[in-house]
């Protein structure tokens, strides 16, 4: 017998709890790395001459392909188990890119760098999530990948603040993403502690739920269509960004003080609706779209005033995105398949998000008011199968 493995009489609510810090841990790290980038990603290309319609193609095909990775590197997780090689592969790739925009002269080079950081995140999701969802399984999923969301949040609160700090001394974009670099070694070094850990996090999820091992349910299809509207709906920060910056909403300080309020609501909202989850299902997700639905016209329409609880609506969509959504990807199939189908899910929504941004980036060229009107109606279309699933998923 392996010494190492954990025996289903070692499982506990405790166990599964220090295993989702830990990675938790990570992800705030992670977070202040590469979210500390992105509060300042919009702002960057446009200094580098880059239009609203490059800066939205550029965050959508960034989504686009790291998104479709999903799917590859979902399959191989399942067919491999090799799930801390390929989350340690990805973790280094997201992370060591993001400091090299330091070094970035030119719109295309920041572009391909930016891209090359979503590429690496595409990598080590599904395997992590996998992890995750192994460890969820003990203390309720809604409430761990909620708490795992809260810590992440951490971080993209305070990487976008130490950013806005850099900004406010002049010392410049490029000091700020050189300086990324420390919260990224960071990761890397808790994430080979909790590999040391936790050589085999799938014995954390002993009593499994009998569930299909072949093709997916239809109800798995009907929430990744949800998902993909509010995907398709959902514009990404560094197009806010710069139109904060193009019609002076918000200063060079204060956009990235802004996108750290937006993720504080996120960890909150992910804690709080993740708990929500856990107790009446995919109901909460049809309140969080009705509220994140209508972030748009406070973002794009009015002044600061407006765009502070704009951005809030959009942290609590950010924060169900990245908690709820993922956990109730866990409930719809087998252990055996649940790499593939954090793939599987993440790939649709990623299509849905860069077809998104790019029509959200056209559109903000030519009409603002048709942006808002787009960004509304794709969110709330995703309400009714919502209401279908919420009987069927918990």
């Amino acid at each position: 017998m392996d010494p190492t493995k954990i025996t289903e009489s070692d499982i506990s609510t405790k166990t599964a709890l220090r295993f989702v810090v830990l990675v938790g841990i990570v992800s705030l790290f992670a977070d202040m790395t590469y979210e500390g980038a992105r509060s300042i990603n919009g702002p960057f290309l446009a200094i580098l001459g880059a239009s609203g319609t490059t800066v939205g193609v550029v965050s959508g095909l960034g989504e686009l392909i790291g998104y479709a990775l999903r799917l590859v590197s979902g399959y191989f997780s399942d067919k491999t188990k090799s799930y801390w090689t390929i989350t340690f592969l990805g973790y280094a790739i997201n992370l060591i890119a993001v400091p090299l925009l330091a070094l970035a002269g030119n719109w295309p080079l920041a572009a391909t760098l930016m891209m090359i950081e979503r590429i690496g995140k595409a990598i080590r999701v599904p395997p992590r999530d996998a992890m995750l969802s192994y460890a969820t399984h003990h203390m309720g999923r809604g409430w761990g990948f909620g708490l795992h969301e809260a810590l992440d949040q951490l971080g993209a609160i305070l990487g976008p603040l130490i950013i806005a700090a850099v900004l406010y001394f002049q010392d410049g974009y490029k000091t700020a993403y050189g300086l990324l670099f420390i919260p990224a070694l960071l990761a890397l070094g808790v994430l080979a502690t909790a590999r040391f850990l936790y050589p085999h996090p799938q014995d954390l999820e002993i009593s499994q739920t009998k569930l299909q091992v072949q093709g997916f349910s239809k109800s798995f299809w009907l929430y990744i269509t949800a998902a993909a509207l509010i995907a398709a709906g959902f514009a990404d920060f560094p197009l806010i960004a710069y139109h904060f910056q193009k019609t002076s909403v918000a200063g060079p300080t204060m956009i990235p003080i802004l996108y750290a309020v937006a993720m504080g609501v996120d960890a909150l909202a992910a804690l709080a609706f993740g708990r929500m989850f856990d107790r009446i299902g995919l109901s909460t997700m049809m309140l969080v779209a009705v509220l994140s639905a209508f972030f748009a016209p406070l973002v794009f329409f009015g002044g600061l005033s407006l765009a502070i609880p704009g951005m809030a609506l959009w942290g609590i969509g950010m924060g169900a995105q990245e908690s709820i959504m993922h956990a109730a990807v866990a409930g719809m199939v087998a252990t055996e398949q649940r790499g593939l189908a954090y793939g599987v899910f993440n790939t649709v929504y990623g299509i849905s998000w860069f077809l998104g941004s790019v029509l959200i980036g056209i559109l903000y060229d030519v009409s603002i008011p048709w942006l808002v009107v787009f960004s509304v109606a794709a969110q709330l279309a995703s309400i009714p199968i919502f209401y279908l699933l919420r009987t069927r998923i918990q």
